[in-house]
């Protein structure tokens, strides 16, 4: 681990020379505007690692920028991943606070902490059929049990997580790291407890750099930003051994320094963990209102 996470950074610092704090999958340090109200719509589409056919979420969120340490996010999330037909799931709430501020001409370092709880009204696994022919001829239908110990709180579990996220901006290089301890809870529902072969906590982490590729020299609010983005996302059982990292490109349009869309795609690049999906294409878009919570 220490040494793939040596060759990440130094594929950081080598490769990507420009950068913006806006990541798709992940949060820098710095938060929404004061005052402001941020719309966002996230679609992710993801094939079923153990089923031939494709799942998508969508999430709304709001977010409310209260002043320029705090900021609150509610989340909801709706998909047809674990049945045919679309669900409501379940909802979110998160908000960081900005602890640290170091502002320079052209460059700033930031660190803020963050805490989320999800409350989701999912199984806690899934079951697929399995036709096993008897040695006299006569066919037994049993169920298989596919576990999701990928602790994520965007739809698939109830927890909360609480962490730190460090963001470094050199002018138009931008750095993040995070950590956070994440713990499972029971979904809400009926029959939706998990037992002692699931993973219950988890540490996850992400390393996130981006290129403002256009425009080259900047000179209105009204030019439109291409920025390009390379994020690793991973995690580790705490209770349970096995973990998983991804690799997550992507690229983002800002529109009149208002409007965002962000298109990307995540790949498992290692993983000892059962995960429903180990691969997904994620589009948003994220609308701003400045001065909106006068």
């Amino acid at each position: 681990m220490i040494r793939l996470i040596t060759a990440i950074l130094f594929v950081l610092f080598t490769v990507v020379t420009c950068a913006q704090e806006l990541y798709v999958f992940s949060e820098p340090a710095s938060n929404v505007p004061a005052k402001s109200i941020g719309l966002r719509l996230t679609t992710m589409h993801m094939p079923m690692s153990f089923e031939s056919r494709q799942a998508t979420r969508i999430m709304p969120e709001v977010m409310l920028g209260i002043n320029k340490k705090w900021m609150v996010t509610g989340s909801l999330y709706a998909s047809n991943m674990l049945q045919p037909s679309w669900k409501m799931e379940g909802g979110g709430l998160y908000a960081k606070y900005r602890f640290l501020s170091v502002d320079q001409v052209h460059a700033h370092f930031r660190m803020a902490a963050f805490g989320k709880v999800s409350l989701v009204n999912n199984s806690v696994a899934m079951f697929t059929e399995e036709r096993h022919v008897r040695s006299d001829g006569s066919i037994h239908i049993g169920q298989k049990i596919h576990r999701n110990d990928d602790l994520t709180l965007n739809g698939n579990h109830s927890g909360w997580t609480a962490g730190i996220v460090a963001t470094q901006l050199f002018h138009k290089l931008a750095i993040s790291g995070t950590g956070a301890i994440i713990q499972r809870m029971d979904n809400i529902g009926k029959n939706q407890n998990f037992n002692d072969f699931f993973t219950r906590q988890a540490f996850s982490y992400s390393l996130s750099a981006g290129y403002l590729l256009l425009p080259v020299k900047y000179k209105s609010y009204d030019q439109t930003n291409l920025n390009l983005y390379v994020e690793f996302l991973g995690g580790e059982g705490l209770d349970r051994n096995g973990g998983f990292i991804d690799i997550a490109p992507a690229i983002q349009l800002i529109f009149k320094s208002t409007a965002k869309l962000n298109l990307g795609y995540r790949k498992q690049l290692n993983g000892s963990v059962a995960r429903w999906n180990t691969e997904g294409w994620q589009l948003s878009f994220e609308y701003s209102i400045f001065n909106a919570l006068k």
